[in-house]
Order: structure tokens, then C-alpha cells, then sequence
């Protein structure tokens, strides 16, 4: 029992000396920024006006800004399990709203990853409580392209094409929202579908065609 108990301390202690990490980082973070330049921190203050809405996974391994190689304020942000942008959901129609009427944004991308676990589980027919009504977004996916789907016999191969098509059917929820329709008569916005391969680093782009696609499903 002792031994447990200072198990637990050593634990504890761990934990907090990691949290603690955090904030030392942020301080030479901000050292390392203002040698750089010192008026980093008083341009962000400023305001934002990012030219791209990226919608991605919130997968700890993916990270938006690094990814692309932009800088603080480039881009806005949203990140939810498996990159989805359902109609229900408040949160990611938000932040289409502000980001397409209010920052103007000319680019807006969604983009997924090889080895998604959230899409993963979704290939899954196990009970996930709490997480089933969103996963049944992902399985819809599925239900809609499970012709193309089931011809793929290897099984890694399918999941990487789940994450594509996962993808593509994102990118066309964005494209029927009411603000990127009005935004499409005012301006050139456009909407791009990629994939990051973990793998290779490489950020891959779809090319989907969108006019296509949205000509089959009577949608101008």
C-alpha cells in the first residue's frame, strides 16, 4: 500500500512538472520572439485577417499552422474529431460564418489525415457511446460510397480512401452552407480538399471536382 501511495506521488509529481514545462516554454517563446522583433507581440494585438479557413482533424499529430508553414494570423482555424463539418453542428457552422463573412476569407480548406482514428472508428461496429452520433457522419460517408468502397479488398487502402472521401463529402457541406453560396457571388472563393500523409510530411491535394460532383446531386 505505501508503495502504491508513493507511486501515485511520483505520478502526481510528474504531471505537474510537465504542466509546469509548458509555461517556461512559453516564456522563452516569447524571449525568442521579441529578439526577432520587438513589436511581435503589439502587430498580433492588431487584429487578424487570414486568407484561409482551415478545417482539420484534432489529432495531436497534425498540427495546422506548422503544417502549412504559415504564420500567426494566416489562417483561421477550426479542428474537431475527423475534420467534419456537419449542418448540426453550431460550433463548425460558426465559424464558417465568421471566417467567410467577417474575415472575408478567399480560401477555405478541409483537410484530413492517413490514419485518422476517428475515421478509423468508424469502419468499426463497435458501440462508442457518446461519440456514435458523430461518428454516424463518417459512416454515412461510407453508406453513400460503399460501392466504390467495398471493391477495394486491401483494408488500409480502403481506410485511406475513406479519408478522401471523407474529405470530399466535408468539402461539399462547406460549399452548400448559405455563406459560401452568398460569399460565391461576391467574390472568388474557393474550396480545396486535401490530405496529410503522416507518413511523408506531404500535404496532398485532391483535386476534387467540386462542379462535377454538385451537378450530380442537383446542387448549382
Amino acid at each position: 500500500m505505501f508503495v502504491l501511495s508513493e507511486l501515485k506521488i511520483n505520478k502526481n509529481q510528474l504531471h505537474f512538472m510537465e504542466i509546469d514545462q509548458i509555461f517556461k516554454n512559453n516564456q522563452d517563446w516569447i524571449k525568442d520572439k521579441l529578439k526577432v522583433d520587438s513589436d511581435y507581440f503589439n502587430n498580433l494585438s492588431k487584429g487578424q485577417s487570414p486568407d484561409i479557413l482551415y478545417v482539420g482533424c484534432s489529432d495531436s499529430r497534425v498540427t495546422a499552422e506548422e503544417l502549412m508553414g504559415v504564420s500567426p494570423g494566416d489562417a483561421f482555424v477550426h479542428r474537431n474529431i475527423a475534420n467534419m463539418v456537419p449542418n448540426t453542428d453550431l460550433s463548425a457552422m460558426s465559424v464558417i460564418d465568421y471566417a467567410v463573412t467577417h474575415l472575408k476569407v478567399n480560401n477555405i480548406v478541409v483537410c484530413g489525415h492517413y490514419y485518422c482514428g476517428g475515421v478509423k472508428a468508424a469502419m468499426d461496429s463497435q458501440d462508442l457511446g457518446i461519440l456514435n452520433p458523430w461518428l454516424r457522419n463518417i459512416r454515412d460517408v461510407y453508406r453513400i460510397h460503399h460501392d466504390e468502397l467495398d471493391a477495394i479488398a486491401d483494408e488500409e487502402e480502403k481506410y485511406k480512401r475513406l479519408v478522401e472521401l471523407n474529405v470530399q463529402e466535408q468539402c461539399v457541406n462547406v460549399i452548400k452552407t448559405v455563406e459560401v453560396q452568398n460569399a460565391f457571388k461576391e467574390r472568388d472563393l474557393q474550396v480545396h480538399g486535401w490530405v496529410f500523409d503522416i507518413h511523408t510530411g506531404k500535404l496532398i491535394d485532391l483535386n476534387i471536382d467540386f462542379d462535377n460532383i454538385l451537378k450530380n446531386q442537383n446542387i448549382s
